[in-house]
Protein backbone atom coordinates (compact mmCIF):
# COMPACT_ATOMS: atom_id res chain seq x y z
CA UNK A 1 0.00 0.00 0.00
CA UNK A 2 1.52 3.38 -0.64
CA UNK A 3 2.34 5.92 1.72
CA UNK A 4 -0.41 8.24 0.23
CA UNK A 5 -2.80 5.70 0.31
CA UNK A 6 -1.70 4.33 4.20
CA UNK A 7 -2.25 8.50 4.88
CA UNK A 8 -5.64 8.92 3.75
CA UNK A 9 -6.46 5.46 5.47
CA UNK A 10 -5.49 6.65 8.35
CA UNK A 11 -7.38 10.34 8.00
CA UNK A 12 -10.91 8.03 6.91
CA UNK A 13 -10.77 5.99 10.32
CA UNK A 14 -9.79 9.06 12.23
CA UNK A 15 -13.54 10.14 10.95
CA UNK A 16 -15.31 6.94 11.76
CA UNK A 17 -13.76 6.67 15.01
CA UNK A 18 -14.22 10.24 15.76
CA UNK A 19 -18.09 10.21 14.29
CA UNK A 20 -18.63 6.52 16.79
CA UNK A 21 -17.15 8.16 19.90
CA UNK A 22 -17.84 11.94 19.62
CA UNK A 23 -14.46 12.35 19.65
CA UNK A 24 -13.66 15.83 18.44
CA UNK A 25 -9.85 15.66 18.81
CA UNK A 26 -9.90 13.18 16.03
CA UNK A 27 -12.26 14.64 13.89
CA UNK A 28 -10.18 17.87 14.04
CA UNK A 29 -7.09 16.12 12.95
CA UNK A 30 -9.10 14.44 10.23
CA UNK A 31 -10.39 17.69 8.60
CA UNK A 32 -9.13 20.68 6.91
CA UNK A 33 -10.88 23.84 9.03
CA UNK A 34 -12.79 25.25 5.74
CA UNK A 35 -14.13 21.97 5.58
CA UNK A 36 -17.55 21.24 4.60
CA UNK A 37 -20.63 18.72 4.92
CA UNK A 38 -23.31 18.03 3.05
CA UNK A 39 -26.65 16.18 2.16
CA UNK A 40 -29.99 15.62 2.72
CA UNK A 41 -31.85 13.50 5.69
CA UNK A 42 -35.65 12.94 5.97
CA UNK A 43 -36.41 15.41 3.21
CA UNK A 44 -33.84 17.92 5.68
CA UNK A 45 -31.26 19.50 3.42
CA UNK A 46 -27.74 20.02 5.61
CA UNK A 47 -24.65 22.43 4.81
CA UNK A 48 -22.27 22.71 7.45
CA UNK A 49 -19.42 24.30 8.12
CA UNK A 50 -16.40 22.11 10.54
CA UNK A 51 -17.41 23.18 13.75
CA UNK A 52 -21.30 22.29 13.41
CA UNK A 53 -20.67 19.09 12.27
CA UNK A 54 -17.91 18.18 15.09
CA UNK A 55 -20.60 19.29 17.63
CA UNK A 56 -23.01 17.73 15.92
CA UNK A 57 -20.92 14.35 16.59
CA UNK A 58 -20.05 14.99 19.86
CA UNK A 59 -23.04 15.43 21.19
CA UNK A 60 -24.99 12.76 19.70
CA UNK A 61 -22.32 10.06 18.67
CA UNK A 62 -22.75 7.47 15.82
CA UNK A 63 -23.83 4.77 19.04
CA UNK A 64 -23.04 1.52 20.04
CA UNK A 65 -24.56 -0.05 16.40
CA UNK A 66 -22.50 2.20 14.08
CA UNK A 67 -20.16 0.66 11.74
CA UNK A 68 -19.02 2.17 8.78
CA UNK A 69 -16.16 0.44 5.74
CA UNK A 70 -13.89 2.26 2.75
CA UNK A 71 -15.65 1.36 -0.26
CA UNK A 72 -13.23 2.77 -2.52
CA UNK A 73 -10.21 4.94 -2.57
CA UNK A 74 -9.00 7.01 -5.88
CA UNK A 75 -5.71 9.01 -5.71
CA UNK A 76 -4.54 11.53 -8.82
CA UNK A 77 -1.58 13.91 -7.69
CA UNK A 78 -2.46 15.81 -4.16
CA UNK A 79 -6.01 14.97 -4.84
CA UNK A 80 -8.26 12.10 -3.86
CA UNK A 81 -11.97 10.29 -3.31
CA UNK A 82 -13.23 7.99 -0.57
CA UNK A 83 -16.22 6.34 -0.64
CA UNK A 84 -17.22 5.38 2.91
CA UNK A 85 -20.56 3.01 4.10
CA UNK A 86 -22.11 3.64 7.13
CA UNK A 87 -24.57 1.70 8.62
CA UNK A 88 -26.10 1.52 12.30
CA UNK A 89 -25.70 5.70 12.49
CA UNK A 90 -28.29 6.84 15.78
CA UNK A 91 -29.50 2.82 15.68
CA UNK A 92 -31.09 3.04 12.45
CA UNK A 93 -29.25 5.30 10.06
CA UNK A 94 -27.26 4.46 6.79
CA UNK A 95 -25.40 6.05 4.53
CA UNK A 96 -22.92 6.68 1.67
CA UNK A 97 -20.21 8.99 2.02
CA UNK A 98 -18.14 10.65 -0.38
CA UNK A 99 -14.96 12.46 1.33
CA UNK A 100 -12.94 15.20 -0.99
CA UNK A 101 -9.17 15.01 0.33
CA UNK A 102 -6.16 17.23 -0.72
CA UNK A 103 -2.69 18.03 0.34
CA UNK A 104 -2.91 21.24 2.26
CA UNK A 105 -0.19 22.96 3.99
CA UNK A 106 1.82 19.99 3.60
CA UNK A 107 -0.19 17.43 4.17
CA UNK A 108 -3.17 15.13 3.83
CA UNK A 109 -6.39 16.81 4.47
CA UNK A 110 -10.53 16.01 4.31
CA UNK A 111 -12.24 19.29 2.66
CA UNK A 112 -15.43 17.51 2.24
CA UNK A 113 -18.25 15.01 3.40
CA UNK A 114 -21.06 14.91 0.68
CA UNK A 115 -23.69 11.88 2.08
CA UNK A 116 -26.54 10.67 0.78
CA UNK A 117 -28.75 8.74 3.59
CA UNK A 118 -28.78 5.42 1.47
CA UNK A 119 -31.59 3.43 4.31
CA UNK A 120 -33.50 3.77 7.48
CA UNK A 121 -37.20 4.74 8.09
CA UNK A 122 -38.17 7.78 7.96
CA UNK A 123 -39.32 8.20 11.76
CA UNK A 124 -36.06 6.58 12.76
CA UNK A 125 -35.16 8.70 16.14
CA UNK A 126 -32.66 11.35 15.49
Amino acid sequence: MSEERNEITRLINLYIDGSAKGDADKLNEAFHESARWAGTMGGTDYDMDKKSFIDLMVSEPGGETYTAEIADIQIVGTAATVTVREEGVWGAYAFTDFFNLSILDGRWQITNKTFANTGASEDAAH
